[in-house]
C-alpha cells in the first residue's frame, strides 16, 4: 500500500489497524449534531450514527472498508454521518470480523446475521439500503448475492463506493493506473487478498462478488475514481449488473482516488458524490 508514494509494510497490519484507530480517536471532530449509540443489544458489534433531526425513518447497513483487514465503525464515522445526513437516515454500522484473524468467510457471516438482525427487529426492506467501500463495496455485493440466495427480502437499493470486487486483481486498470494511484498498488491488494481469503479460491463469487450473479438485486449507485486500479472492478460490475436486468447508476469520478468521499472534510467532489448517495436514496424510498 502508498500513502502519497512512500510504502507502508503491508506485513505490519496490527501497527496499521491500531495506528487508523488512534487516529479517529484524536482526530475526527463529529458536531454535536451527531448521534453515535451502541447497538448493545445487536448480534455482532454494531454502533448507530445518525444525524440529529434528519431520520426520515430510513435504514442504511453500512460496512465499511479496510481490506478486510483494519478499520472499524469508528475510523469511518465521518464519512458515514455525511451519507445518512445526506440520506435523511440512521445507519446501522457493523464491526465485522477481520482477517487474518478471521478469515472469509467471518465478514460475510456477520454481515448476514446484521441483515437477517434488522429485518426481525422491523427494519422495513423498501426502507433499507445497504452501502459500503472498498472491501465494504465488494463485502455488500457478496451480500446482496447471499441475501437474494436465502429468499430474504432485499433491500430497496445498494451503494458502493470504489468497491474491491475482484481479489484476482484481473482487471486491467490495476496495470493502467498503477503510476496514477497515489493510495493502492497491485502488490499489496494480493497480499491482502490472500490475508482475507487463505484457504478459499479468489474467483469464489462469495470472496469475489464480481463473479457472482447479479440477476435480481436492487438498483445499485457505483461511485469509483478515475485514478484508482480499482477502476475496471466498478466498471465490470456495472456492466455485469446491467447486463443482468439490474438498474445501475455508474459514476468515474475524474482524477479522484480510492473511496475520495472519506474527504468530504476538505474535498468539493466527495461532498457532491455524498450528495449524489442522498439523492439516489431518496429516489428509489419515494
Amino acid at each position: 500500500m502508498r500513502i502519497g508514494r512512500s510504502r507502508i509494510d503491508t506485513r505490519n497490519y496490527i501497527r496499521l489497524r491500531k495506528g487508523g484507530e488512534k487516529y479517529a480517536a484524536r482526530r475526527i471532530r463529529l458536531p454535536e449534531e451527531a448521534e453515535i449509540t451502541p447497538a448493545d443489544d445487536a448480534v455482532v458489534p454494531a454502533e448507530w450514527v445518525s444525524w440529529r433531526g434528519r431520520d426520515g425513518g430510513r435504514t442504511i447497513l453500512y460496512l465499511h472498508g479496510g481490506a478486510y483487514v483494519i478499520c472499524s465503525p469508528r475510523t469511518h464515522r465521518d464519512l458515514v454521518l455525511r451519507i445518512a445526513r445526506a440520506s435523511r437516515a440512521r445507519a446501522f454500522v457493523i464491526d465485522y470480523r477481520l482477517a487474518p484473524e478471521h478469515p472469509h468467510p467471518a465478514a460475510l457471516e456477520d454481515a448476514l446475521k446484521a441483515y437477517r438482525w434488522l429485518l426481525k427487529k422491523g427494519v422495513d426492506p423498501s426502507r433499507l439500503a445497504v452501502m459500503g467501500d472498498s472491501a465494504g463495496g465488494g463485502l455488500t455485493l457478496a451480500l446482496l448475492q447471499a441475501i437474494r440466495d436465502s429468499g430474504l427480502p432485499l433491500p430497496v437499493c445498494a451503494a458502493v463506493l470504489s468497491p474491491w470486487a475482484d481479489l484476482t486483481s484481473s482487471g486491467p486498470s490495476m496495470r493502467t493506473r498503477r503510476r496514477k494511484d497515489p493510495l493502492l498498488d497491485p502488490a499489496s491488494i494480493a497480499f491482502y487478498a490472500r490475508l482475507y481469503a487463505p484457504e478459499s479460491g479468489l474467483d469464489m463469487p462469495a470472496v469475489s462478488p464480481l463473479f457472482g450473479d447479479f440477476t435480481g438485486l436492487p438498483p445499485l449507485l457505483i461511485h469509483v475514481g478515475g485514478a484508482e486500479v480499482l477502476l475496471d472492478d466498478s466498471r465490470r460490475v456495472a456492466e455485469k449488473a446491467s447486463d443482468s436486468g439490474v438498474t445501475v447508476e455508474f459514476r468515474i469520478w475524474p482524477r479522484m482516488i480510492h473511496v475520495f468521499q472519506a474527504l468530504a472534510f476538505i474535498l468539493p467532489d466527495a461532498r457532491k458524490a455524498i450528495r449524489e448517495i442522498g439523492a439516489f436514496m431518496e429516489r428509489h424510498i419515494s
